[in-house]
């Protein structure tokens, strides 16, 4: 059966969400157009923090990039042009191996270069917001 809509608060398998988020990275995109992004809060892979904003419908998502400052590539571009484009993309938080939710779909609406402190590095942050 192929998915082509992503139900929000579902568990989906990495065979699931790989047929529209094709690589490993946290970004997909494609030919510049912003796909798919995911995400695990940091709790697995603690070098992308990501977190909630004021409420639940705002996330603070971190660019691509794990070591050293991060630099303006294909993704975080594409993450830059999304917040012109307002294209809606699925969001998968990985919560185990294999053990993908979707949290809906989000717009980029903010993207702004700065130091992480934690990190001692330039990273890019994004503010998502939930997209009805």
């Amino acid at each position: 059966m192929e998915i082509t809509e992503f139900e929000t608060d579902v568990v989906y398998s990495w065979a699931d969400v790989s047929r529209i988020h094709r690589v490993r990275n946290g970004i997909c995109q494609r030919g510049g157009k912003l796909v798919s992004l995911l995400t695990d809060f940091g709790r697995i892979n603690p070098c992308y923090p990501d977190f909630h904003g004021e409420t639940t419908d705002v996330i603070h998502y971190t660019g691509s990039g794990r070591r050293g400052n991060q630099k303006l590539d294909a993704a975080n571009q594409a993450m830059i042009d999304a917040i012109d484009s307002g294209v809606r993309v699925s969001l998968f938080n990985k919560l185990a191996v294999g053990k993908w939710q979707c949290l809906g779909y989000w717009q980029v609406t903010d993207g702004v270069y700065i130091f992480d402190e934690n990190a001692g590095r330039m990273v890019w942050k994004f503010t998502l917001r939930r997209s009805s």
